[in-house]
């Protein structure tokens, strides 16, 4: 088990232990606020599971296979908290008061275990990432919250999906700041939440204009990252994959008093930078390091380079720069 210095974040994994040691140490985790893990007759458990606790929510993900996860009705460990788990690969079967669901590829199951518990059956390996919200923090934005009945959400729903896009592009930044940004991010997860299963009238409006928002922002900010050596890479093209119209996207950055051009142009910048100030790149040149950084053209990365940090790249590499 390894957990930050703040107790933020933990994980824990069954890989190293050997088969007569793991019931015990599934055990242990109840201690971690996980519910109770118990292997599956003949079959041999295995978890991999990081949580992260953060200001009105806590994350926990990962895989489970052979075991199966069980709340019992008003275990105090749960509380009042509702609970959404997303199927992202394999198959879960859970049942709650007499009802049973499956959980296929994508898809996800929300509810309370206040008053009914819940088990959760997982033979074969799945991977996984559930949520915990308190109800109070969703009572006013979703309709018919009451009780919190057992209910499917299929992996076609598209603010599922662009919640789940949106927890895995901000878990790292939100796990390392989770005091400055935790806040900021829940409320997002509400409004997203609240939109998967079913925001009232009043509340509609400003999920769309906070939590779809900035999760639809921070995907496509992940998508410019990733192709950002890219130097053919255009608007069009990160409107495409995300499923929006270059105006939307144009909007968003608009709403933060940037661009998208200008936006991309200062992340290549600072990629450049970044390997400029790294002794172990030293060996490569100006010009492969402006092509690596998505810049076609070296008269114009120079120049705009100088015009950024008021030194050449060259007086960067060397320590010159003022």
């Amino acid at each position: 088990m390894m957990s930050s210095s703040a107790e933020t974040t933990w994980s824990f994994s069954s890989t190293a232990l050997p088969p007569e040691r793991r019931t015990a140490a599934l055990q242990g985790l109840r201690e971690r606020g996980i519910v109770r893990l118990e292997p599956l007759p003949d079959h041999l458990a295995r978890v991999e599971i990081r949580k992260v606790s953060l200001p009105g929510f806590s994350i926990l993900e990962g895989a489970l296979g052979g075991l199966r996860q069980i709340a019992a009705p008003y275990d105090p460990l749960v509380g009042d908290d509702v609970f959404l788990g997303v199927n992202l690969a394999g198959r879960s079967i859970v049942h709650q008061g007499g009802r049973e669901l499956v959980l296929d590829d994508g898809d996800a199951v929300f509810f309370s275990s206040a008053e009914k518990g819940f088990v959760i059956h997982r033979p074969t390996p799945v991977l996984f990432l559930g949520l915990r919200v308190p109800r109070k923090a969703l009572a006013l934005l979703a309709a018919n919250l009451d009780g919190a009945l057992l209910r499917l959400v299929t992996g076609r729903s598209a603010p599922l999906r662009l919640l789940t896009k949106y927890l895995r592009c901000v878990g790292a930044d939100v796990a390392d700041e989770p005091q400055i940004l935790g806040r900021t991010v829940a409320a997002h997860v509400y409004d997203l939440i609240a939109l998967i299963v079913g925001a009232n009238a009043d509340a509609v409006a400003a999920a769309e204009d906070r939590g779809v928002k900035a999760a639809r922002l921070r995907a496509i900010k992940t998508d410019i990252a990733r192709h950002l050596a890219d130097g053919e890479l255009t608007i069009a093209d990160v409107a495409a994959r995300q499923g929006v119209t270059l105006r939307y996207v144009h909007k968003l950055f608009e709403g933060e008093g940037a661009s998208f051009s200008r936006y991309v142009l200062d992340r290549r910048l600072e990629a450049a930078y970044r390997v400029l100030t790294d002794q172990r790149q030293d060996h490569r040149s100006i010009l492969s390091i402006a092509f690596d950084s998505g810049f076609a053209d070296l008269s114009h990365f120079n120049r705009t380079f100088r015009r950024r940090y008021d030194a050449t790249p060259t007086d960067v590499r060397f320590g010159r720069a003022v």
